[in-house]
């Protein structure tokens, strides 16, 4: 089997079930930012100690993206085919990660200020993640059906990276006002 196709060199891309669609369309941009979260929490992961808490934590966040993005690449007359936490993100998967939000921030006092990013390298790597995440929930908003758990799942993910950075940096550096005296 070879990598390329050539069905895309006249600017198409496959959706989900066997649909095309401009690559400049609102979903391939949707789940190409959430292809683009996945990479970045991967990077993330590629500094942890294997089998460790994040490694764990990271990975299942991971394997979820490729739910999301199945959810995202699915033509409106095509969603009654996406199965539950297979293809389609369901609202279970959103409680998960509120669970996940909840046991991490148990572990250490959160910060009460804005937070300087860059503390330590992991902190920062998911500093960088959250923000694509951000971006992914943005472009997400263009196609996700009126039933779908997906934006829900994508600002929880956010609240989660941030609260992974905030876990893995330790002591937060906050942000103070520039005295200017």
């Amino acid at each position: 089997m070879k990598i390329y196709t050539r069905k895309g060199d006249d600017g198409t891309t496959g959706l989900l079930f066997g649909d095309r669609v401009r690559k400049d369309a609102p979903a391939p941009m949707a789940y190409g930012a959430v292809d683009e979260a996945q990479a970045a929490l991967g990077l993330a992961r590629a500094e942890t100690t294997p089998g460790g808490d994040l490694d764990v934590i990271l990975i299942g966040l991971e394997r979820d993206l490729w739910v999301l993005m199945a959810d995202l690449a699915t033509a409106p007359a095509s969603r009654a085919k996406l199965e539950p936490a297979v293809s389609l993100v369901t609202e279970a998967m959103v409680e998960a990660l509120e669970a996940s939000i909840d046991t991490i921030s148990d572990r250490f006092e959160m910060p009460t200020e804005f937070v300087v990013p860059g503390q330590n390298r992991m902190s920062a790597l998911l500093d960088v993640a959250r923000t694509v995440v951000r971006r992914a929930e943005r472009d997400a908003i263009a196609v996700v059906a009126d039933d779908s758990a997906a934006v829900r799942y994508l600002n929880r993910l956010s609240d989660l990276v941030w609260t992974l950075a905030r876990w893995q940096e330790g002591e937060a550096l906050t942000a103070r006002p520039h005295n200017t005296d």
